[in-house]
């Protein structure tokens, strides 16, 4: 990681940091939050933090960035290269969850108003079934779509890397198929999403 690069990562850091306290100071304040709360943000093999909150994630990035930038000091550029992948990864995720935080609270609130109403009790209970059921789901399809996007990326990297003609061709066989799975996968994101604002207004919209 050269010196620029290392200041990249700094000052993008200190920009996810100033928004990852805002933002769990905004979600503080959410009562729907409590239907998030005490669950963690991202999956264990994104990142090693367990939290329902984004700045002790992203102080784990800032670690992991300062463990780069010593590796690279004592001169092993080739461990630090292949820590890259994944912290790219992290910041990727990290940037996205924050963007989306707004519309993760809105299904949040609507399940949190149907609790509240006593004569949508039943169909309230139903909801937040069927609702956690399909956040799950699309929670998994994320990941699905994060892994592949990962694996284009590595593949992409290999064939410009990679000299042969015959293993360009493979890689890019392979790449292509990647890119179809990673289509399908998107496609089914859009129903689940679809399913989920219709699960929402079906039952909780105000008689």
């Amino acid at each position: 990681m050269s010196l620029s690069a290392f200041k990249r990562f700094k000052v993008l850091l200190a920009q996810l940091t100033e928004q990852a306290n805002q933002t769990d100071k905004k979600n503080a304040h959410l009562k729907a939050h409590r239907l998030l709360a005490d669950n963690a943000l991202f999956s264990d093999d994104m990142f090693v933090t367990y939290s329902d909150k984004f700045y002790p994630y992203v102080k784990e990035v800032e670690r992991k960035v300062d463990e780069l930038n010593r590796l690279i000091a004592l001169g092993k550029n080739e461990f630090a290269f292949n820590q890259l992948p994944l912290l790219e990864k992290q910041i990727s995720s990290l940037v996205t969850a924050l963007n989306a935080n707004n519309s993760m609270h809105v299904g949040a609130q609507q399940r949190l108003n149907a609790i509240k109403s006593k004569r949508y009790k039943k169909a309230a209970k139903n909801v937040m079934q069927s609702s956690h059921d399909l956040h799950q789901k699309l929670a998994e399809h994320h990941e699905f779509e994060r892994r592949l996007a990962a694996m284009i990326y590595d593949r992409e990297q290999q064939r410009t890397n990679n000299s042969q003609s015959v293993t360009q061709q493979n890689l890019s066989q392979e790449i292509l198929a990647l890119h179809q799975r990673l289509g399908r996968c998107r496609q089914a994101i859009s129903k689940i999403e679809q399913q989920i604002e219709f699960s929402e207004k079906r039952f909780i919209k105000p008689r």
